[in-house]
């Protein structure tokens, strides 16, 4: 199965979103995992080549103040590969990287290689869409070993 512009339709709408995330996701040494709620609302723009998300976290539980979080997911038809940006308002004017990547059989693995907390990293973000599910994880060397960092589930609210 090949991946499409369609690939994201499944998050469309307004959803409630359970946060699991490490205290600190840059720290791989870190187990302390804390839970909040955020609201999500997921749109297609481009006609559907892409779409943007917008994530307020009202109470987040990992000691910080409340934030906002966007993504921007655009397909490129001609590798059939997608580009998802992510910013906050916890790092007002940053753009990250792009993870690049692609559904196959409703599972979207999207990665990059960056810098995080001052050292090279891989980044990966993985979808699941019969869940919905999305996942983080980093690789401090060179993908050999994952450490998945923070995990959100989706559930539809319209």
């Amino acid at each position: 199965m090949t991946s499409s512009q369609h690939d994201f339709d499944f998050i469309f709408g307004r959803w409630s979103v359970r946060n699991r995330k490490l205290v600190d996701t840059t720290d791989p040494g870190c187990t302390e995992w804390v839970e909040f709620d955020a609201v999500s609302e997921v749109g297609p723009i481009l006609n559907g080549a892409g779409h943007t998300d917008e994530m307020t976290v009202a109470t987040p539980s990992d000691g910080g103040e409340p934030f906002v979080g966007f993504t921007l997911r655009l397909f490129d038809p001609s590798d059939q590969c997608w580009r998802i940006w992510w910013s906050s308002t916890r790092a007002p004017g940053v753009l990250d990287v792009p993870v690049v990547g692609r559904f196959v059989d409703g599972h979207g693995v999207f990665e990059a290689t960056d810098t995080i907390a001052g050292r090279p990293a891989q980044v990966r973000f993985e979808w699941f869409a019969d869940q919905p599910l999305w996942q983080q994880s980093f690789s401090y060397d060179g993908g050999e070993s994952w450490y998945l960092n923070w995990q959100m589930r989706f559930t539809k609210l319209s």
